[in-house]
Formats: structure tokens, sequence, C-alpha cells
């Protein structure tokens, strides 16, 4: 995810990053991961000014719990070389058109004759 962040964010995107780092920890699966990860937050708040900053927070903390589970530490200076999986950045890409499909999501509060067994109707729309 860092090595797609933007080189030079918004204000706006830098917030959104900051956001998900933190709803992310309080949603993480596992309970004493996520308590781990509130913790070295607390110590080293996410870097969001740019996608250097926000690669080399990432793998400072990634090498944090590395440490702790006493594995192999990455080599945060060859950041570069990473490969994310995601193919060759579209340089001739609209910028634009990430925030154009911004999803709301709305939970069905409807009566309905579906199963809910697992869970409520979600509706996925596109942000006007």
């Amino acid at each position: 995810m860092m090595a797609r962040y933007p080189k030079e964010p918004s204000l706006e995107e830098q917030e959104a990053l900051r956001s998900f780092v933190y709803l992310f920890s309080r949603l993480y699966p596992c309970g004493e991961c996520a308590s781990h990860f509130q913790g070295h937050l607390k110590k080293y708040p996410p870097q969001v000014s740019s996608r250097d900053a926000a690669s080399g927070w990432a793998c400072f903390i990634h090498n944090e719990v590395n440490r702790m589970l006493e594995k192999p530490e990455y080599d945060c200076n060859n950041l570069d070389d990473y490969d994310c999986g995601c193919g060759d950045e579209d340089e001739d890409a609209d910028p634009g058109l990430d925030k154009g499909l911004a999803a709301i999501v709305k939970y069905d509060t409807k009566e309905s004759s579906q199963d809910h067994a697992s869970g409520p109707a979600v509706e996925i729309t596109k942000e006007p």
C-alpha cells in the first residue's frame, strides 16, 4: 500500500492514510497484536507527508514487530526495490479517478425476506 501512496499527497490523502492506520490498529483481528500495534502508534505516529516518509515509517514499524517476534529485519534502505505486485504505475492515469470511485457503505435497516445470517445487507454506491 505504501509503495503506491502518492509521492506528494494532498492534505486529504494524508488524513485518509493516517485515519486508515489508526482504524486498522483498532480492527486488527488479533487482540494482542492490535494492542501492540496501538502501542507502537503512540510511540511512533504514522508518517504521511510523502511516499518515502510513509514507506519508511511502515518498514520501521514492520521491523519493530519482527524484532519482537525474533524474525529477520527488512532492509529499509531498499524500499525502491520493493515490488508490491501491482504492475507498472500508469503515468497517464487520471489522478482524480480514485476520488470519483470512493464508495459509501450503507447498511440496509429495512426488514427483508433475505436470510441475514451472514449479516445485514450492504449497498455500495458511488460518491457524488
